[in-house]
């Protein structure tokens, strides 16, 4: 068995939503050495999850939002496995960076398969941004914070920057980009199902931390133009998307034959499966 100790860390204001993620970890990773690390009153997110590494002990740490539902037996095996090549893993992320959002550059760049549930929606929305490489996608420059799952190396090295970042957007594109910079090698899973409660808020107060990131990093960024024209202003990421009527039939189109498939392809397949 591996022996490696699972970290993970959760920033929640909500009882409820902490203590479903909790019971969610503790069935993924059992038979594992676990910890879970609430952090119940961050400033931010990026001050949040730097005193959740400083609790820490473990080998990897999992830097998890508190409204995902990661649907995955094999979920332990994948990521010790993946954690021997890569650095940082994620679930969607871009190969090329040129603004304040990770999708920002639009198709080709855009990589990885995520799940959305809608309050009060019966229906579940899958995007699928490109699985090209399935089931890993490398050559990753940032990823999305529903989920950062790293060595514990790395997030020691790199830490989250709770001075710029004093909110709770865009921390996760600056830890990302800047464990990039730093030489540290990123990749997005394709084959891990993973369900986000949040579609995310991209308001002005987003705008206000991208240009943040943009003033800290623009150096460093790819040239290029934001995929709608607008710089900075992209709100949604710009991925195939299909409508699924439940969880079954999100499992049954999270495989490679289907993903690579147009949307219809994925709407007949989940609809003539049930």
């Amino acid at each position: 068995m591996n022996t490696q100790k699972i970290s993970v860390i959760i920033c929640s204001i909500e009882a409820g939503k902490f203590a479903r993620i909790s019971e969610s970890y503790k069935h993924l990773l059992a038979g594992h050495p676990l910890e879970i690390i609430g952090i119940h009153d961050a400033k931010s997110l990026a001050e949040g999850y730097n005193r959740g590494i400083q609790q820490s002990s473990g080998d990897i740490l999992i830097f998890s939002h508190d409204d995902i539902l990661i649907i995955d037996p094999d979920f332990h095996e994948k990521i010790v496995s993946r954690l021997a090549t890569y650095d940082v893993l994620g679930f969607v992320g871009t190969s090329r960076l040129i603004t304040g959002t990770w999708f920002g550059a639009g198709q080709p760049y855009l990589h990885g398969v995520i799940s959305h549930a809608r309050p009060k929606e019966a229906k579940l929305t899958i995007d699928i941004f490109g699985v090209a490489d399935w089931p890993i996608i490398s050559d990753i420059k940032a990823v999305d914070g529903l989920c950062m799952i790293t060595k514990r190396e790395v997030a020691v090295d790199i830490g989250f920057d709770a001075t710029t970042f004093d909110g709770f957007h865009l921390y996760d594109l600056d830890f990302s980009f800047s464990a990039y910079r730093a030489g540290y090698k990123l990749a997005v899973c394709c084959d891990i199902p993973i369900i986000h409660e949040s579609t995310g808020q991209f308001d002005s107060k987003h705008q206000e931390f991208a240009n943040r990131f943009i003033s800290k990093h623009g150096d460093f960024l790819d040239a290029g133009t934001p995929a709608d024209n607008r710089r900075g202003q992209q709100k949604t990421p710009a991925g195939r998307g299909a409508l699924l009527p439940d969880y079954h039939a999100l499992l049954r189109t999270w495989q490679p034959e289907v993903l690579k498939r147009t949307t219809a392809a994925i709407h007949r397949e989940a609809l003539t499966a049930r």
